[in-house]
C-alpha cells in the first residue's frame, strides 16, 4: 500500500478495518477510497467483508440510526425516502462528457470538468460526523466469466444495507482481479438530512455518471434507484462494457417455466416499470432466477443468461394474495424484508392495492398521515406512494430457481417484451425470426409512462427493450448489437411480445392470472410442441391450444368469444404504431441501420395486403382461410 493510501486511511480506521484494506492490496481501489475521504471527510470508515458479523453491523446501524424502524414481523423494517425523494431523477441525472465529445441529443450531458466541479462540490465534507461505509460486491454470480466487481462508499446505512439484500458479496472475489483496476466505483452521500433521517437538499440532487473513469457519483438522495449504485447507475456502464466486449446488458429478468415431462426452459423478459416484470418473473408454479438486470453472453454455442443482482427491490403497488401470491408470501411472512415510502400504523405496514382495511390514521413518507392530507401544491397525499418498494433476498423465495446462482448461468430458450398498449398488441405473439423481433417487438416497445419516474404519468412512451433510460452508447449501434448477436449461435431464442393490458373501451381483456397461461404457451413453443396462425405481425396461438391450456394451467374454461377479442389483428392501429416507430427512428435515432427501416416497410405491406384481402380488423378465426405466409425462412 502507497504510504500516501496509508496515512489517510489510519486517520480514519481501527486496525481491523485497516487490516481489511491490507488484505485487498488494490491501488486503483486505495485511490479511489482515499479520495473519497479527502472529500466527504467523514469521521471513521467502516470496510466491509463477506463476514456476516459486517452484515449484521450495517442493519443495526440503519436502526440504530433512525434510517430504518423496525415492524411488527420479525426482520421487517421500513424505511422513508420523504415526500420530495420518491422516484429516479432523469432530469438531474446526466453523463460527464470531455471537452470535445458528444453522445447525442438523446442523453443528457454535461461538460465532465463542469459536472464535476458541481457535483465534488456538494459532496465536498457531505459525511462530517459520519461514518462512511465501503461495500465491496460482485455483479452475476461469484468466480464466473459474467462476475463484475463493484465497490461503493456511502454515509447511507439503508442503502448498504439495501446492497446485503441485492447483491452478491464481493470481498473475496475481488482479491482475484486479473485487472486490478478493472471494476465499477459508486461514491455517494445523503446530503443534510432532516429528523426524520430524509435527505433535506433534494433541490441539489445530483447522479453523474462518468463513463470513462466509470465512477458514479451521487448526492442529495436517498431513494435507492438513485443511490444503490449498481441497480441502473452502474448497469449503464455495464451496457458500454458489454458494447466493447460483445455480450448484452439488458433490463431483463431471468425466469424459469416447468414444461411436460419434468422439462425447464429459461426466459428473459423486458417490461417497462408498472408492466407486469415482476409479476411475470414470479409466476406461481414456475422459478425465479432475477427479476430486473441480467447479462447476455454466447457460450459453445447458445445463449446464456445470469441475474446481474442476488434480490428484489420490487413495486410493492397491487400485491396482494389474489394477484402475486408468491411476492405476497414473501413479503407477509417473517424474513428480512425492507419495506420503502408506505404507511404504517401500529407497526403493519399498509401499500396501495394490497387488499386491507385502512386505518385511520399513520405515518409514511409524508411524515403523520391521515385520509384528506395535502401536499404544499394543495395534492392530496396517498397513504402509500404509487412507487413503493420492497427489498428482499433471493434466497428467501421459495420459489428461487436451483440455478439462481450458478457461475455458468441458464440457457435462455426466448426473450419476452411487454408494455401498456390498451389497442394494439395482442396478448401474446411470436416474431417470425430474430431480427423481425429485435426490430419490431423489442425496439418498437412503447408503453405508458408510470410513477416509476417523476413527470407526468399516463403517456405513451418510446420505451425500446425497455431501457431507453439507461443506454449508454448511440441507440443504432445498440440496436446493431442485438442483431448481430446471434450471428454464431447454433440456435438463437425466440422472441415473443406480450401485452397484459389489452382493452375493449374500458374492460381489460386479459386476467392478471392468463400472464400464466402465455407463459407456458411460449414455452411449448421454444420446445416444438404447440402450433400458431400467421399474421402480418408474428406468430399467435391456435385456440385449441390455450383452451386446453386454460383448463390446465388456471382450471378455467377459455370462451372462443375471449379468443377473438383478444387475438383479432387490429390492421389500422398496427399501421399507425409501426409508421409512428419508423418516425421516431428517422427524426431522433441518425444511426439506425437500413435493416431496421427494412423490416418495418416489410411489415407496412404485409398490413396493406392483409386489410385488402380480409379488411381493418381481421379475427384469428379467419386467418387460416387467408392463409398468410411467413415472410423469413
Amino acid at each position: 500500500m502507497q504510504e500516501k493510501h496509508l496515512k489517510i486511511f489510519e486517520s480514519k480506521m481501527d486496525e481491523v478495518n485497516l487490516g481489511k484494506m491490507k488484505e485487498l492490496n488494490n491501488d486503483p481501489l486505495n485511490e479511489f477510497l482515499a479520495d473519497a475521504i479527502e472529500l466527504c471527510a467523514p469521521d471513521t470508515v467502516f470496510v466491509c467483508s463477506d463476514d456476516q458479523s459486517d452484515m449484521d453491523y450495517i442493519r443495526a446501524k440503519a436502526l440504530e440510526t433512525g434510517e430504518e424502524s423496525k415492524l411488527n414481523i420479525e426482520g421487517h423494517t421500513i424505511h422513508f425516502d420523504g415526500l420530495k425523494d420518491q422516484g429516479r431523477d432523469p432530469l438531474n441525472t446526466k453523463y460527464l462528457v470531455p471537452e470535445g465529445k458528444d453522445l447525442g441529443k438523446r442523453l443528457r450531458q454535461i461538460n465532465k470538468d463542469e459536472g464535476l466541479k458541481e457535483v465534488r462540490g456538494f459532496l465536498k465534507d457531505s459525511m462530517k460526523g459520519r461514518e462512511m461505509i465501503l461495500r465491496i460486491l460482485c455483479l452475476g454470480p461469484i468466480n464466473s466469466v459474467f462476475s463484475i466487481p463493484g465497490v461503493q462508499v456511502t454515509d447511507s446505512f439503508y442503502v448498504a444495507h439495501s446492497e446485503n439484500l441485492l447483491y452478491r458479496p464481493g470481498f473475496e472475489q475481488f482479491k482475484k482481479l486479473a485487472d486490478p483496476a478493472d471494476f465499477f466505483r459508486v461514491m455517494h452521500s445523503a446530503g443534510r438530512l432532516g429528523d426524520d433521517m430524509t435527505s433535506i437538499d433534494v433541490d441539489k440532487r445530483r447522479v453523474f455518471i462518468d463513463l470513462d473513469d466509470r465512477i458514479v457519483y451521487s448526492t442529495n438522495t436517498q431513494y435507492a434507484g438513485n443511490t444503490v449504485g449498481f441497480k441502473k447507475l452502474c448497469f449503464r456502464l455495464a451496457i458500454c462494457k458489454a458494447d466493447a466486449e460483445g455480450w448484452l446488458a439488458e433490463h431483463m429478468f431471468v425466469m424459469g417455466c416447468n414444461g411436460p415431462n419434468g422439462r425447464k426452459t429459461y426466459f428473459t423478459g423486458a417490461f417497462p416499470s408498472f408492466c407486469g416484470k415482476t409479476s411475470t418473473a414470479m409466476l406461481t408454479g414456475e422459478t425465479i432466477v432475477g427479476d430486473d438486470l441480467a447479462y447476455l453472453r454466447k457460450v459453445d454455442g447458445a445463449a446464456y443468461a445470469v441475474n446481474v443482482e442476488a434480490g428484489l427491490f420490487g413495486i410493492i403497488k397491487d400485491v396482494n394474495p389474489d394477484d402475486d401470491p408468491m411476492i405476497h408470501e414473501a413479503i407477509t411472512t417473517p424474513r428480512e424484508v425492507i419495506f420503502s415510502n408506505i404507511l404504517i400504523a401500529d407497526g403493519k405496514p399498509y401499500w396501495l392495492g394490497d387488499k386491507q382495511q385502512l386505518p385511520e390514521k399513520g405515518v409514511n413518507f409524508s411524515g403523520e398521515w391521515f385520509p384528506g392530507k395535502k401536499d404544499e401544491n394543495g395534492n392530496e397525499i396517498p397513504h402509500a406512494h404509487k412507487n413503493a418498494r420492497y427489498t428482499i433476498r433471493m434466497s428467501e423465495l421459495d420459489n428461487m430457481d436451483e440455478k439462481a446462482d450458478a457461475p455458468e448461468g441458464v440457457k435462455v430458450g426466448g426473450i419476452i417484451y411487454g408494455g401498456r398498449d390498451s389497442d394494439t398488441w395482442v396478448p401474446v405473439r411470436q416474431s417470425f425470426n430474430w431480427a423481425h423481433g429485435v426490430v419490431t417487438i423489442g425496439a418498437s416497445l412503447e408503453s405508458e409512462t408510470t410513477a416509476a419516474t417523476i413527470g407526468k404519468e399516463g403517456v405513451r412512451a418510446f420505451q425500446p427493450m425497455a431501457n431507453l433510460d439507461f443506454i449508454a452508447i448511440p441507440l443504432g449501434k445498440y440496436i446493431q448489437n442485438h442483431l448481430d448477436f446471434p450471428a454464431d449461435l447454433e440456435t438463437s431464442p425466440l422472441i415473443f411480445g406480450v401485452n397484459y393490458f389489452l382493452r375493449d373501451k374500458d374492460k381489460f381483456l386479459n386476467n392478471m392470472s392468463d400472464k400464466r397461461v402465455w407463459v407456458k404457451w411460449m414455452e411449448l413453443r421454444v420446445n416444438g410442441e404447440a402450433g400458431c396462425l400467421v399474421t402480418p405481425t408474428g406468430l399467435i396461438p391456435l385456440y385449441d391450444d390455450l383452451k386446453k391450456l386454460f383448463s390446465q394451467v388456471l382450471e378455467r374454461e377459455y370462451p372462443q368469444d375471449d379468443y377473438v377479442k383478444q387475438f383479432t389483428t387490429r390492421i389500422p392501429e398496427s399501421m399507425s404504431k409501426t409508421e409512428r416507430i419508423e418516425k421516431i427512428y428517422k427524426e431522433q435515432i441518425p444511426d439506425t441501420p437500413q435493416v431496421f427501416y427494412d423490416l418495418l416497410s416489410d411489415q407496412k405491406k404485409r398490413l396493406q395486403d392483409a386489410a385488402a384481402r380480409g379488411g381493418d380488423y381481421i379475427s384469428p378465426l379467419d386467418l387460416e382461410k387467408l392463409a398468410f405466409e411467413v415472410p423469413y425462412k
